[in-house]
């Protein structure tokens, strides 16, 4: 089922103009799980970090072991030509992906250079301030690079994060605020996570078990030329639980303000609007 309306498809080099099947049963990607993807947005005539994100696809693939075929900035003319199509005025979720075709004498390992690839363009709205969530603990945790691909954006590791959020959604909240390893925050189970203290802000520092996300670091870029203290550092639950503002941040929404942990309940304050306010100002710039 898609999440949007008025998909159109890139495949064997061509766009379509329908939610178009990619897939043959044998694939290896379908009954072996070697999927990448990644996720761009376009909105209000912009489309911020677009390059950004083809190459942290490309990556993917290669964290996954497939071979990437399509070159970043080729995958960003692709994309451009796709999104003439929609109105001045559309949000449009952008998603290439790969996945393998076959595998080794074994089937398991992807066999070099047998890759398949895709460009789904969805119109998904952007949301605002208004739209919050709440987060609970769970007994699921970020899985390590000894245990999954956790320095690619696939599929394999979405599983994990449904789960989390089926336990949260159980409990009566929105998301999962997720553990890594050690016991100690890495993220939720779909974003991102940020903090905010005495108007400095904190977020956990990448340590292997989350990808710290490209709108993550647009956020910290922003923040600090605009004079804001950023931390990346260690942080426990005790820490969010201690904090004044709490926001989500990943490509699909850029900001979601939290307004509960559990029993502890946040403002969607100033520094929360501020990094909503610097994103759209930042992307917007790329008009001018």
């Amino acid at each position: 089922m898609a999440t949007g309306k008025n998909i159109r498809t890139y495949y064997q080099g061509k766009w379509h103009d329908e939610d178009v099947a990619i897939m043959r049963a044998a694939d290896h990607g379908s009954w072996l799980g070697t999927t990448v993807f990644d996720g761009a947005r376009h909105f209000e005539g912009v489309t911020p970090d677009l390059k950004e994100h083809c190459v942290r696809v490309n990556n993917s693939a290669r964290a996954m072991m497939i071979t990437p075929t399509v070159l970043e900035d080729e995958m960003v003319e692709i994309v451009q030509e796709g999104l003439k199509a929609y109105s001045s005025d559309a949000a449009v979720y952008i998603r290439p992906m790969y996945w393998a075709l076959e595998g080794d004498e074994l089937a398991i390992v992807p066999k070099a250079g047998s890759t398949g690839f895709a460009i789904c363009l969805e119109e998904i709205p952007m949301s605002d301030l208004s739209a919050t969530s709440t987060l609970t603990t769970t007994s699921f945790r970020r899985p390590v690079l000894q245990d999954n691909v956790v320095n690619a954006k696939a599929g394999c590791l979405y599983p994990n994060n449904a789960r989390m959020l089926m336990e949260a959604k159980s409990k009566g909240f929105g998301n999962a605020l997720v553990a890594d390893f050690a016991g100690n925050v890495a993220e939720t189970a779909t974003a991102n996570i940020f903090m905010a203290i005495d108007n400095e802000v904190y977020t956990p520092i990448p340590n292997g078990t989350f990808l710290a996300g490209i709108t993550r670091s647009r956020h910290i870029s922003n923040f600090k030329k605009n004079g804001v203290t950023v931390h990346e550092k260690v942080l426990s639950f005790e820490d969010f639980h201690a904090a004044d503002e709490v926001f989500m941040s990943g490509n699909m929404k850029k900001v979601t303000p939290v307004i509960a942990f559990d029993t502890t309940s946040y403002q969607s304050g100033p520094i929360t609007k501020m990094a909503r306010d610097m994103y759209w100002d930042w992307a917007l710039s790329e008009k001018n």
